[in-house]
């Protein structure tokens, strides 16, 4: 290569880092979809912002959003860098911005499962046609369509084969118990979770039908603005600073749930392909919208 060009392959690199530079000199802005409020956002993430900043040398800004639409409509504007969403909402949030998927919060048991009494009489999934089964809050990852999928992967069609109600966890649980429903699809942590604090019934008074897959993660979002080096320099903090940022991110009390977590920093578009799936199962083959509130 001639000195001259040298010169110019030079320059161009020059040119590249200041940008990402550039970037990186406003705070970058960081949304949460599950968490209404700065307070709140302060409470279960500061100390994880703290790390990252340390950990990146980037200045990082809350950016609270009222909705998973607000946030959708954030990354579109360019109004912030990064969200941290679930795995339903990636999906429609993906196909509204682009935004890329950048490190998974990987969760042990994160899977969802069909429970039913005992002593029902319901021992399979067919068990179920044409009798009154229990979900969680339309759009919930674990609690609506994970369940809802793990039906059609056993073989009913849950829309067309049973009468599907929407409550929350604590009164499925209830109306388990009092027969009101015949089974409940719900996050299996939940279901372990109600079944230890149970004080009316024995645990062995509950029996587990059908349970899915381990789901996909959480995930980082990172909007199609930020620049690519200022998303490989975030990547790189996860897997160079893990142990700290997950200490960091287990301070907040609602963040127990990411409990012996580990970031999965090769989280590929395709490994959403079975919530995707899930979509289709409840008749939202677009991913355009959310559903549910």
């Amino acid at each position: 290569m001639t000195i001259r060009g040298l010169k110019l392959l030079a320059a161009a690199a020059a040119l590249s880092m200041a940008s990402g530079l550039a970037m990186a000199a406003e705070p970058l802005r960081l949304a949460v979809t599950d968490l209404e409020g700065l307070e709140n956002l302060q409470r279960e993430f500061g100390a994880f912002k703290e790390v990252l900043e340390k950990t990146t040398g980037y200045p990082f800004k809350f950016y609270p959003v009222a909705s998973r639409t607000a946030a959708a409509e954030a990354l579109r504007s360019e109004k912030v860098e990064f969200v941290l969403t679930g795995p339903a909402e990636y999906v429609v949030i993906r196909k509204k911005t682009e935004a890329r998927a950048i490190v998974g919060f990987g969760r042990p048991d994160y899977f969802s499962g069909i429970v039913v009494l005992a002593d029902s009489g319901i021992n399979t999934v067919a068990d179920l046609k044409g009798k009154k089964v229990a979900f969680g809050d339309v759009g919930s990852t674990s609690n609506h369509l994970a369940p809802m999928q793990v039906l059609a992967d056993y073989g009913i069609d849950p829309r067309a084969s049973l009468q599907a109600m929407h409550v929350h966890r604590n009164v499925a649980w209830e109306g388990l118990k009092r027969g009101d429903v015949a089974a409940a699809g719900m996050n299996y942590g939940y279901i372990l979770k109600f079944r230890a604090g149970e004080k009316s019934l024995e645990p062995g008074a509950f029996k587990v039908i059908a349970r899915g897959p381990d789901l996909p993660n959480d995930v980082l979002m990172a909007g199609k603005h930020v620049d690519a080096k200022v998303v490989e320099t975030v990547r790189k903090a996860f897997v160079d600073h893990s142990k700290d940022l997950v200490a960091a991110i287990l301070t907040g009390e609602d963040n127990q749930k990411y409990k012996g977590m580990k970031f999965l920093p090769d989280v590929k578009d395709s490994d959403y392909d079975y919530v995707r799936s899930m979509y289709r199962t409840i008749g939202f083959p677009q991913f355009a919208d959310f559903v549910g509130n």
